[in-house]
C-alpha cells in the first residue's frame, strides 16, 4: 500500500492503517510481534515515520528500546506501550519485539467509545507498566480479542465485525483505565519530586548552582527531574535555581552594605566579576544599578 503524500518540513511521512494485512479487511489486527511479522508493507520500520492508527504492544520479552516523539522508551516483559495516531516513532534496529500486538483504525469504534476510552488522550504516557494483576486481566482479554478475530467462520462479516468491536472496547476501556491511573500516579511523583528539588535548592542554592548535582543528590535522573520541576513550575530545574539566587542576590543588595563581591560570594559566586555577569544577564541590569535604583 501506497503512503500517503503527507510528508512535512522534516520529511517525516504518515503512514495509513495496513488494511490488506487484516483478517477479512475490518479496521483492526491482532496477533504474534514475533521476528519475520509483517508490520506494514511500505513504512520504514527502523527510522522515524508516522502512522495514523494506533498500535497497543505487550511485551513478553525485552528489554525492547523505542523512540516515541523522540523519547526513548525501555520496555520489558510485562510492559505495555501505546503508541496513538500522529506520533512519531521508530522501531530499535537491534531490539527483538516479542509478545502481542494490537493494532486499529480511528474509525472501527463508534463515538461513544473512543471518548469513554480517551483514545486521543495525547498527555498520557505511552509506556505502562501493569501489576501482575492487571497483566493477567490484559492477557486474558488479549488472547479473547484474538480468537474472535481469527475466527472468521462462525458468524457472518457484520456480526463478526461488531463481536471485535465489543470485544475491543473492553480491553480498551482496561488499557484507558491503567494509562489514567499510571499519569495520576507519576504526578504524584513529580509532585514528590519537585517538593525535594526545591527543598535542595532553599538549603543549597549558596554553594550548588549544578542541575546534575541536585539530580545525583535527589536519587534521580535529571531528565526526570527535568519533567517534575517543568511540570510544577513551567520552567526548567537550572532556571528555578538561578531565580532563587538571583532572589537572594537582590536581598543582600538592597538590605545590607555588603561589597557586591561579598554578596556575589555569598551566593555562589567567588569571582565578582562572573557574578555581575550573571546578574545582568538574568535582571538586564548590574548588581551596582540595581542597589542604587533602591538607595
Amino acid at each position: 500500500m501506497a503512503d500517503r503524500d503527507m510528508q512535512d518540513g522534516e520529511g517525516i511521512r504518515t503512514y495509513p492503517f495496513p488494511v490488506d494485512l487484516s483478517v477479512c479487511r475490518v479496521g483492526m489486527q491482532v496477533g504474534s510481534m514475533e521476528p519475520g511479522r509483517v508490520w506494514h508493507r511500505d513504512a520504514p520500520l527502523d527510522r522515524v515515520h508516522r502512522i495514523d492508527f494506533h498500535v497497543v504492544m505487550l511485551f513478553n520479552g525485552g528489554p525492547v528500546t523505542h523512540m516515541v516523539d523522540f523519547a526513548d522508551y525501555r520496555a520489558s516483559a510485562g510492559d505495555l506501550l501505546w503508541i496513538r495516531p500522529g506520533q512519531v516513532h521508530r522501531f530499535s534496529r537491534t531490539s527483538e519485539y516479542r509478545g502481542t500486538v494490537l493494532t486499529m483504525q480511528p474509525g472501527f469504534l463508534p463515538r461513544a467509545t473512543v471518548e469513554a476510552t480517551g483514545l486521543y488522550r495525547y498527555d498520557l504516557p505511552p509506556l505502562l507498566h501493569p501489576r501482575p494483576d492487571q497483566l493477567a486481566g490484559f492477557k486474558a482479554a488479549l488472547a479473547h480479542l484474538q480468537r474472535e478475530y481469527e475466527d472468521t467462520t462462525t458468524l457472518p462479516l457484520s456480526l463478526h465485525t461488531a463481536v471485535l468491536r465489543h470485544t475491543l472496547t473492553a480491553f480498551l476501556l482496561r488499557l484507558s483505565h491503567l494509562a489514567a491511573s499510571s499519569a495520576e500516579a507519576a504526578r504524584g511523583q513529580a509532585d514528590t519530586m519537585f517538593t525535594r528539588f526545591r527543598d535542595a535548592v532553599e538549603k543549597g542554592f549558596a554553594t550548588n548552582h549544578s542541575v546534575s548535582a541536585y539530580a545525583d543528590a535527589l536519587g534521580c535522573s535529571r531528565r526526570t527531574l527535568v519533567r517534575a520541576v517543568r511540570g510544577a513550575t513551567g520552567e526548567t530545574p537550572k532556571g528555578f535555581v538561578d531565580k532563587r539566587v538571583i532572589l537572594e542576590a537582590k536581598r543582600l543588595l538592597a538590605h545590607t552594605d555588603l561589597p557586591i563581591g561579598r554578596v556575589g560570594a555569598a551566593v555562589g559566586f567567588p569571582d565578582p566579576a562572573n557574578f555581575s555577569k550573571f546578574f545582568h544577564q538574568r535582571t538586564d541590569t548590574t548588581p551596582a544599578a540595581f542597589r542604587a535604583e533602591l538607595r
